[in-house]
């Protein structure tokens, strides 16, 4: 397995350069949370830079109070929607560490790297070595690989993966949101910031270690509650929980790829069918989008509208650790809600 971490070795730029990246991002009128007060740590504290919330999550878990952990994007901006601002270079520059999802869910990072010219930043990629699921066009995603060391080579295979998949790369990033696969994050993340500080093994490894505990008692619970539904499909609005579905013996089905909002026609189709067949009992929508679309087929469905959070993005406190387990939990409900009569 690779390492999940790395050096950069990017020469220094100007960050008065920033603009340059940014008229090449997407545009988002939120700003960053990463104001230049807080890009300035205690002397010989550990600077942690994360992405996006799980992340943060994850991170704050292992480093505890040794590090300190600041999150690039504002927690109500996903990845897709995001612009950066000079704050979010100079946080890259000043850091000791970045920790981002990889699986290309972060593509706009290469650039803030390069431009933050930070030679000794180290790189945790928390997906390195898990087993991925690739997107394709006519399964939605039931391929499987192993994630051994994408890290930045978006060059060589971003353009074409992203014209055959709208603005994914070749897997499915969401591997958060499998309980299991999030272990491994973890034990990446562990493993990164021992590299980076030798001298917090000990606490590392012990903030990892009850993590994870909690994260096998969540899977077990997960597993228990979804049991009755076992091969049973259920419907997002987004393409996202195929990790999910895979961890607990379901199918997932979705109306429209990430980023996108509105659905084709055939989109729709699709949906009632699985719905019908499914006897489905509600949709899962998301909590920022997807409701205003899946309102008129629920009503001919005579269906409800749940929430599944794929916590791409959330409130600033949700930043806390232990939220990912109360919107996983929440997303159970949801699920149990969903099937309804569908195992009957």
């Amino acid at each position: 397995m690779s390492q999940p971490w790395s050096i950069s070795a990017s020469p220094r730029g100007p960050v008065s350069l920033w603009m340059a990246i940014a008229l090449g991002l997407t545009s988002c009128t939120a700003t960053s949370t990463v104001p230049q007060s807080e890009t300035t740590t205690p002397e010989g504290e550990l600077q942690v830079v994360t992405t996006i919330l799980p992340m943060t999550q994850f991170t704050k878990a292992v480093a505890g109070d040794r590090a300190e952990v600041i999150q690039l994007l504002p927690p109500n901006v996903g990845p897709h929607d995001y612009q950066a601002k000079p704050a979010d270079v100079q946080a890259i520059a000043d850091a000791d560490v970045l920790v981002q999802n990889g699986l290309e869910l972060e593509v706009f990072l290469d650039d803030l790297i390069d431009n933050a010219g930070n030679a000794d930043l180290a790189i945790i990629d928390s997906s390195v070595g898990i087993d991925v699921i690739a997107f394709a066009e006519e399964d939605h995603g039931d391929d499987h690989a192993s994630h051994d060391d994408h890290g930045h080579d978006h060059d060589e295979k971003g353009a074409s993966a992203e014209a055959d998949h709208h603005h994914h790369g070749e897997f499915d990033p969401h591997v958060w949101l499998d309980p299991k696969r999030a272990i491994a994050q973890i034990e990446n993340i562990r493993d990164g910031l021992i590299a980076v500080d030798p001298a917090g093994e000990a606490e590392y490894t012990a903030n990892a270690t009850a993590y994870i505990e909690q994260l096998k008692a969540l899977d077990q619970d997960i597993t228990e509650r979804l049991a009755p539904y076992a091969g049973q499909t259920f419907v997002s609005f987004h393409d996202f929980a195929f990790y999910f579905a895979d961890s607990y013996g379901l199918k997932a089905e979705f109306l429209v790829d990430v980023p996108e909002e509105t659905p084709s026609p055939d989109d729709v189709q699709r949906i009632l069918e699985t719905t019908e067949a499914g006897n489905l009992k509600a949709l899962l929508t998301e909590p920022q989008v997807g409701e205003a679309a899946f309102a008129a087929l629920a009503k001919d469905l005579k269906v409800s509208i749940a929430v599944f959070d794929p916590m791409e993005t959330g409130e600033t406190a949700a930043m806390d650790p232990e939220d990912y387990f109360t919107i996983m939990g929440e997303n159970v409900e949801s699920l149990e809600a969903a099937f309804g009569a569908a195992a009957e």
